[in-house]
C-alpha cells in the first residue's frame, strides 16, 4: 500500500486504503458542491441540507473511483495478476498490481473494464434518479449529479495518452500489432505526455479569463499526467534492463558477515565504524540466521554493547531473500515492495551473497558509461 494510507477495508483480498491527500480532495469537493453546484441547480434548500447532500455525493465519487479500480483489479486477478491494495488519494484511485500484464490481450481487458465500469453506474444512477423522486430533492439531486460524474470519470479516463486508461488501450493495441512493447509504450507516453500539455495550456487559458479554480485544477491534472506518462516509460525501460540479468552478475560475492555471539560493540567497532558498513548479514557456519542494521543496534544504549550479543539484536529468519539464479528485476521488485536496501542471496539456507541497492546502480553506471544497454 502507498506509504501514508490508513488501510480501511479488504474486498475479494484486496486491501483497501485512503491515502492522507484523499481527505483534502474530499473537504474540497465537499465545499465546491456545497457553496457552488447544488446551490445553483436547486436554490431554495437550506444550508444545513446543501451540505450533507454535497458530503454523500463526495462519499458516493470516491465510491465510484473505488468501483472502477476494483473492476481492473478484479479482472487482472482473474488473468492471473496478483493485486495487493487499492488506494484513494488526492486525483482518484490506484490499483498495486504486483507484476505488469504480459500479453497485450491481458492489458487491454484490464484496462477498458475501468471505463466501461463507469459508463455502468452512469447508468445505474440516471436509472435512479427517474424512479419517482421529488423533481427538486436531494436524492435525485445526488443521483443526477452521480451520473453526470461518472460519465465525466469514464470519458477523462479513456483519454488515449498513457498511463490512463486510454493510454494503456492505446498501448495494448500498437503492442498488439507491432509486438514491441517498448515502441508501444514509447508512443502511448508521447500520446500522454500531448495530453498533459494541452491541458495545463487549457487551464491557464481558463484561469487568465477569469475560471481560475477550474483554471488551476486543470494545469494541476495536466502536470501530473506529463509526469506519469514520462515515470512510466522510464519505468519500462528499467525493467527491460534487468530481462536477462542475474543476481549472482550484480551481487557481493563476499558480504561482511558476523556471528551470532559477537558481541555488539565488536559489529559497531569492527564493522559499522571501521568499514563504513551498515548491515551484516549473522551466519552460524555458513547458514543464515538473521540479519543485523544500524538501526537494530540503536536501539541499545551504547553501555549495553559490550555485554549484549548480536543474536538479541538482530532480525532473525525469516527474511526476504533472492537465490543467485533469480533475476535482477525480481530482486528490485521486492526491494521496492517492502522497502529494503538489501537481500541476502541464498542457496537453500547457506549465504552465497548480498545484493545491496548500491550494487544495483554501479552496476547500472558501469554499463551506460560503457555505452552498453
Amino acid at each position: 500500500m502507498i506509504k501514508g494510507s490508513l488501510r480501511v477495508a479488504r474486498i475479494a483480498g484486496i486491501d483497501i486504503g485512503i491515502h492522507y491527500t484523499w481527505f483534502i480532495i474530499f473537504v474540497l469537493i465537499t465545499w465546491s458542491l456545497a457553496v457552488g453546484y447544488f446551490p445553483v441547480e436547486y436554490p431554495g434548500w437550506g444550508e444545513l441540507l446543501y451540505w450533507l447532500t454535497s458530503a454523500t455525493a463526495a462519499v458516493l465519487l470516491f465510491i465510484s473511483v473505488l468501483i472502477h479500480e476494483l473492476a481492473h483489479s478484479l479482472v487482472a486477478k482473474s488473468r492471473g495478476l496478483p493485486v495487493k491494495s487499492i488506494t484513494l488519494f488526492l486525483l482518484g484511485g490506484v490499483s498495486n498490481l504486483e507484476n505488469e500484464p504480459e500479453k497485450p490481450g491481458v492489458e487491454f481487458a484490464i484496462a477498458i473494464v475501468g471505463p466501461l465500469t463507469s459508463v455502468a453506474l452512469a447508468g445505474l444512477f440516471w436509472a435512479a434518479a427517474m424512479l419517482g423522486f421529488a423533481p427538486d430533492g436531494p436524492v435525485k439531486a445526488i443521483a443526477l449529479y452521480m451520473s453526470e460524474v461518472n460519465v465525466l470519470l469514464a470519458a477523462f479516463n479513456i483519454l488515449p495518452g498513457f498511463p490512463l486508461d486510454g493510454g494503456r488501450v492505446l498501448r495494448a493495441l500498437i503492442w498488439g500489432m507491432t509486438n514491441d512493447l517498448k515502441k508501444a509504450t514509447d508512443i502511448a507516453a508521447v500520446v500522454g505526455q500531448v495530453f498533459g500539455w494541452l491541458m495545463i495550456g487549457l487551464g491557464v487559458f481558463w484561469a487568465l479569463a477569469g475560471n481560475l479554480m477550474n483554471g488551476m485544477w486543470l494545469v494541476f491534472i495536466g502536470w501530473f499526467l506529463n509526469g506519469a506518462a514520462e515515470s512510466s516509460r522510464r519505468e519500462l525501460e528499467l525493467r527491460s534492463l534487468w530481462l536477462n540479468v542475474r543476481v549472482a552478475n550484480v551481487m557481493d560475492n563476499s558480504p561482511e558477515t558476523v556471528g551470532p555471539a559477537s558481541a555488539v560493540e565488536a559489529l559497531v567497532n569492527e564493522v559499522y565504524v571501521k568499514k563504513g558498513i551498515r548491515v551484516a548479514p549473522v551466519v552460524d557456519d555458513g547458514r543464515l540466521l538473521g540479519i543485523v542494521s544500524l538501526a537494530d543496534v540503536k536501539k541499545l544504549t551504547p553501555g549495553e554493547w559490550r555485554n549484549t550479543p548480536v543474536s538479541r539484536v538482530m532480525t532473525p529468519l525469516p527474511l526476504k531473500t533472492v537465490g543467485p539464479g533469480d533475476d535482477v528485476k525480481t530482486a528490485v521488485q521486492l526491494m521496492a515492495e517492502h522497502g529494503l536496501n538489501q537481500l541476502p542471496v541464498v542457496v537453500e539456507d547457506r549465504l552465497v551473497g548480498l545484493l545491496k541497492r548500491a550494487d544495483i546502480i554501479r552496476y547500472v553506471q558501469v554499463h551506460h558509461e560503457l555505452g552498453r544497454r
